[in-house]
């Protein structure tokens, strides 16, 4: 994956006056807005709509607005959409063989009553860093009310701290669709970024999960449905073991960060040491080590025979081609965006302001959250909106300014998001329960992750 034609579109002069532009931005995202959250029209078509409002008030030519759409999408879908593919085949195997519910059972039957949610938000950080969010709370319901229900404990006092672990890694950890928009539009380096994400997860976990979790168990005490007791799982036996789906769960994690870390240490491009480092940590080298050895560590030592593993692949493929379209779209709206230089005024304006970039991609990435409903709708849009600001800041910045993105996308989820709807009719809550539980543990999270990113600021 290339990042340079992107870090070179930074450089676009506007082809408009300030208040065009201004007017053109505002107004596509206006139409986002009201095609996604009133009109119910599909994000996909909805960003189609934005990137040709915003090309045609600026005063482009149609043929160019929709020559930097399709070039945009192109890109896109060739860069992040085959990292969320081979995600996407990863986790089903993961969750096919049973190397899923070997991690939830072992690390929960370790765990003391009072540890469980902590537990639990391990269980959620670790099942999260493969799998999207969505994928992720299916398959771990089961657990979140059998644990509730053996500690006698509130299905919230479990759930929330696994919610955060799953927040967390999809809104800051690469490969989540998330990160690597933000990552792919504003030229970041992915292994950095992955580092920084991991370490500023791992204490908003702690805050928006176990700590929250308390308080939020007393505020909705809410138990839990007797639905999963007798759960028709893999015995014992046909599942991978512990140990080898760990080992295979973070080799793309830890061959990303090896890449990273070699450009850090080496620094060398001649050094034969980094080149092989520089292909074996290439994202999408690593996640296809990682899918070829699942094939194996998750089919094969679970007793999959190659037809079922053949299935299981592609049995991955489908539900995610809504987040393909939608991701590609993005892509096409960022490159109009981009070819008609807001982000050159942008970046001109902030400077003189003296606006901290980290705090300004937070709020833009909040206030298209809170329109939207959508954390990739609102990752798209700032990131486009942030291009001019990172040009001349170091690898770290522009991570951070990623992580700042992230943060900002998981802000308040609320009634215009599906992931509302999906956790309230999973947990059984009422409207006012969902949001005083899971709407204000995604605030926390999004808060937290950002003051992380600030302290992280201060040292990179």
């Amino acid at each position: 994956m290339s990042f340079v034609p992107l870090a070179d579109a930074t450089l676009v002069e506007p082809v408009a006056g300030g208040w065009q532009l201004v007017l053109a931005a505002l107004l596509a995202i206006a139409l986002i807005v009201v095609l996604i959250t009133w009109g119910k029209v599909h994000p996909f078509l909805a960003l189609i709509f934005g990137g040709l409002t915003v090309g045609i008030v600026a005063g482009e030519n149609i043929n160019d607005v929709l020559t930097s759409f399709t070039t945009g999408f192109g890109t896109t879908a060739a860069g992040v959409g085959a990292l969320i593919a081979l995600g996407a085949m990863f986790a089903k195997l993961l969750a096919d063989s049973g190397g899923a519910d070997q991690i939830v059972d072992t690390i929960v039957g370790r765990s003391s009553v009072r540890g469980l949610p902590w537990a639990m938000a391990g269980v959620g950080a670790l099942i999260g860093l493969p799998m999207f969010f969505e994928i992720g709370l299916v398959l771990l319901m089961p657990v979140i009310y059998l644990v509730a229900r053996r500690a006698q404990l509130s299905v919230i006092s479990i759930g929330i701290p696994t919610l955060a672990g799953l927040s967390a890694m999809h809104g800051l950890v690469p490969p989540h669709p998330g990160p690597l928009i933000a990552i792919d539009t504003l030229g970041a380096d992915l292994g950095t970024t992955l580092m920084f994400g991991i370490l500023i997860a791992i204490p908003t976990v702690v805050v928006s999960g176990p700590l929250f979790g308390r308080l939020a168990g007393r505020w909705v005490d809410v138990p839990a449905p007797a639905t999963y007791d007798e759960r028709d799982e893999k015995p014992v036996a046909d599942r991978p073991s512990f140990g080898s789906t760990l080992f295979t769960v973070l080799l793309p994690v830890v061959l990303m960060m090896a890449k990273a870390v070699a450009d850090i240490v080496i620094d060398d491009e001649e050094d034969l040491v980094q080149q092989v480092f520089d292909v074996i940590g290439n994202p999408f080298v690593a996640l296809l080590i990682a899918v070829v050895v699942a094939m194996f560590t998750f089919g094969r030592a679970s007793g999959m025979d190659k037809a079922r593993i053949g299935t299981s692949i592609s049995e991955s493929l489908p539900p995610i081609a809504g987040i393909l379209l939608i991701v590609s779209a993005g892509g096409g709206f960022k490159q109009v965006l981009v070819d008609t230089g807001i982000g050159t005024l942008l970046a001109d304006w902030a400077t003189g302001a003296n606006i901290s970039v980290l705090l300004l991609a937070w709020v833009i990435a909040v206030l298209i959250r809170l329109a939207t409903g959508s954390a990739t709708v609102a990752t798209i849009t700032a990131s486009a909106l942030m291009l001019g600001l990172v040009d001349g800041l170091s690898q770290g910045d522009t991570s951070l300014v990623v992580l700042a993105i992230g943060a900002g996308s998981v802000f308040f989820s609320h009634v215009n998001d599906a992931g509302f709807w999906l956790v309230k009719e999973y947990f059984g809550l009422s409207v006012g329960q969902t949001i005083k539980s899971w709407s204000l543990m995604e605030t926390v999270l999004s808060v937290s992750g950002l003051v992380f990113v600030l302290l992280l600021g201060i040292v990179v």
